[in-house]
């Protein structure tokens, strides 16, 4: 919901480092990004949740470099955009996971299941529905529609799930209907425009 907003701040607050990361390939920042989300929910799974925080915000920091060092520096790639994408997805399952193993909580594993569950039904909508809007963008204007969860969203999300780990059951609970609501926008939205 704030992902367009707040993308001119992120630039702005990382142009210092990416100017820095200038000679690094893209793709290593991309993989050094998957590796500090994979570190994040092994912590979390050993029950270490300050260090996954830590790591998670690290891993997340890389993943805003990653495009931004290749739109310096010229090296943007459809592979590298896709790596960084399956990367994401990847971390955002393990994470939880990783919560949710440290401290097996009743009926969270049912939340947990369902709010992967509706977060791959919403990616498998915004996959879709960018594919199709790409088709069509070049006989007609269209824009994604924005949804109420998006990337900045997510991170609060998933930040409050490494500080709280107590409240899992209610973090995935809240966290599944509300990305479910995203998916229902872009649906109701396919309906009307495609």
């Amino acid at each position: 919901m704030f992902d367009a907003s707040l993308r001119h701040v992120k630039d702005r607050a990382l142009v210092a480092l990416t100017r820095v990361l200038a000679p690094v390939p893209p793709i290593a920042i991309t993989a050094l990004a998957l590796v500090l989300g994979l570190g994040a929910a092994w912590c979390a799974a050993q029950g270490g949740f300050t260090a996954a925080f830590i790591l998670f915000w690290l891993g997340r920091i890389c993943d805003g470099l990653d495009g931004a060092v290749a739109r310096l520096t010229g090296k943007q790639s459809d592979l590298g955009g896709y790596l960084d994408l399956i990367g994401d997805f990847i971390v955002y399952a393990a994470i939880p996971i990783g919560v949710w193993w440290a401290l097996k909580l009743p009926h969270a594993d049912l939340a947990l299941i369902t709010m992967l569950a509706v977060f791959y039904v919403n990616a498998a909508s915004w996959m879709l529905l960018s594919a199709l809007v790409e088709k069509r963008d070049a006989a007609v204007s269209v824009a994604m529609p924005v949804g109420l969860i998006e990337g900045f969203e997510t991170m609060i999300a998933y930040s409050l799930m490494l500080l709280v780990p107590s409240a899992q059951l209610w973090i995935f609970s809240i966290f599944a209907a509300l990305v479910g609501v995203t998916a229902l926008q872009r649906i109701v939205w396919a309906w009307r425009n495609l």
